[in-house]
């Protein structure tokens, strides 16, 4: 029925992100925008080259929307901010931890955020190769502890599922994991307490003291 109308790249954008924060990347796809802004899929393409690119624009502005805190002067502490900092921002916008999970995308303004790791690891002594590295783990720590909430999160909302751990540590035998069995009964509890400023600080301080020891 004639040609499609016109839509502004950044409806689409705001369309795609609104998709992405209330039903998640599955969700997402050039047919389903196209559709929710009026328009055919043929004509989104001359907006935007493929979903990859959705997803790139729909991330870019999301760390820039959140003010960034108050940093400590002393490196160790500052390292340790940026990473609290970045588990809070990311623990609020779920959506933005699954679509990192894809790979190869973020979000430009996010790299201060690199940035100021990197450099607080170089100002702690460590080469920078080494920050590089411990910039890795310290991420791979934070997305690990949301990927692995929002997976908890899905499976406290389906209850009826096959029993999981540590409920299968009903059946285990004791002489072979003697202490998850002793454990098992305040497994849920011990697990409930974790502390992420605490267990990301005995990291930082894993990776500086370790390097700084080794030399």
């Amino acid at each position: 029925m004639g040609r499609p109308r016109r839509v502004e790249p950044e409806t689409i954008v705001a369309t795609a992100r609104r998709i992405l924060e209330t039903e998640g990347v599955a969700a997402l796809s050039m047919r389903r925008v196209a559709k929710e802004v009026g328009t055919t899929p043929m004509a989104l393409y001359h907006h935007v080259r493929d979903k990859d690119e959705l997803l790139m624009l729909a991330l870019a502005g999301t760390a820039a929307a959140v003010p960034r805190p108050e940093l400590p002067a002393e490196p160790r502490d500052r390292l340790l901010a940026v990473a609290l900092h970045m588990h809070g921002m990311l623990a609020r916008m779920p959506w933005v931890v699954e679509v990192l999970s894809l790979g190869d995308l973020t979000d430009e303004g996010a790299l201060w955020m690199v940035e100021e790791i990197v450099a607080c690891g170089v100002a702690c002594g460590l080469t920078p190769e080494e920050a590089v590295r411990a910039y890795r783990t310290i991420w791979h720590c934070v997305y690990g502890d949301l990927a692995f909430r929002r997976a908890m999160e899905r499976r406290a909302a389906d209850p009826g599922r096959r029993r999981h751990f540590p409920g299968l540590l009903a059946d285990a035998d004791a002489t072979e994991l003697p202490h998850l069995t002793a454990l098992a009964d305040r497994w849920s509890e011990l697990t409930e307490g974790y502390d992420v400023t605490g267990q990301l600080g005995a990291v930082v301080d894993g990776l500086l003291g370790r390097t700084n020891n080794s030399r």
